[in-house]
């Protein structure tokens, strides 16, 4: 009994401490693998990684896409997005002419990838809240104001140029930012400039109108000068005839008006013919 007692309890020691190696592996498995997660980290496709050191402060070198070493507690990686990425921005501005005007612009930008750290140290990680409605409010502000409120619209694609041309050259050169595109997308005035503009669309409306029922009037009096010109020439023609070979003409005109009168009555069923002397009826003699 002795013997099997301690085979038993034999077992469990051995069991015992199986366990407590196998858990003491998983322990330091454990703590290998949240020691490499806080040592490697991956940089994703479409960013990049500017680092800050403690003793260094922000490091120069860029960490493109892939697995970097990073120092815990001594380092701290800030991930910063490259790819094109859209920022709308809207202002109020006075033209020329003193309208108060509203514009909507739509940039399309991404950083100059070498001057991430220095970006980081200037104005941080929201670098696009910094620095893009700043620039493109000043510059819609100095544009417009060297435009009048008509100019506005009927040189747009002007207006949009000179804005990007600014823009992209002041972003690149105070900021490192790549404007990939500026697009003005929407532009509005205030309601008494609206309704002024719609009145003044109204009356030259009704002005051309005006100026149609003018040249239409025109028209008929020329023409009715002509029509009375023909006719007086007409007139003339037919008095100088008459003067020259007396009434045959006229006495040709009424036998062809005859022929004419005739011909119609003849193709009318309802007209009766009677003669001009003698009883229809009775055939009898007039008296």
């Amino acid at each position: 009994i002795n013997a099997e007692y301690m085979g038993r309890k034999c077992g469990q020691f051995v069991d015992k401490l199986a366990m407590n190696r196998l858990g003491a592996a998983m322990i330091g498995l454990g703590a290998a693998a949240s020691l490499l997660n806080q040592v490697v980290y991956v940089v994703e496709p479409g960013t990049t990684v500017v680092k800050f050191d403690r003793f260094r402060g922000v490091l120069p070198q860029v960490y493109a896409e892939g697995c970097h070493l990073i120092m815990p507690f001594f380092q701290k990686r800030f991930v910063y997005e490259i790819r094109i990425r859209p920022r709308t921005i809207t202002t109020q501005s006075g033209t020329k002419d003193l309208q108060i005007v509203n514009m909507r612009l739509r940039v399309l930008f991404h950083p100059v990838v070498g001057n991430l750290p220095r970006i980081h140290q200037a104005l941080g990680p929201h670098y696009e809240e910094v620095c893009l409605p700043s620039i493109g409010n000043e510059i819609l502000k100095s544009v417009v104001a060297q435009y009048n409120a008509e100019e506005l619209i009927t040189k747009r694609e002007t207006v949009s140029k000179q804005i990007r041309n600014q823009m992209s050259q002041r972003a690149l050169k105070e900021f490192n930012l790549i404007l990939d595109d500026v697009a003005l997308m929407d532009i509005s005035f205030s309601e008494e400039f609206t309704k002024a503009v719609e009145m003044k669309q109204v009356a030259q409306q009704d002005s051309e109108r005006y100026k149609f029922v003018v040249m239409k009037n025109e028209q008929e009096r020329n023409a009715a000068i002509i029509r009375s010109e023909g006719e007086a020439n007409a007139a003339k023609m037919i008095s100088d005839a008459l003067a020259k070979h007396g009434t045959g003409m006229l006495e040709l005109r009424r036998i062809e008006a005859a022929k004419d009168i005739a011909a119609v009555l003849a193709e009318s069923p309802n007209v009766s013919y009677l003669p001009s002397k003698g009883h229809m009826l009775l055939g009898l003699p007039a008296r």
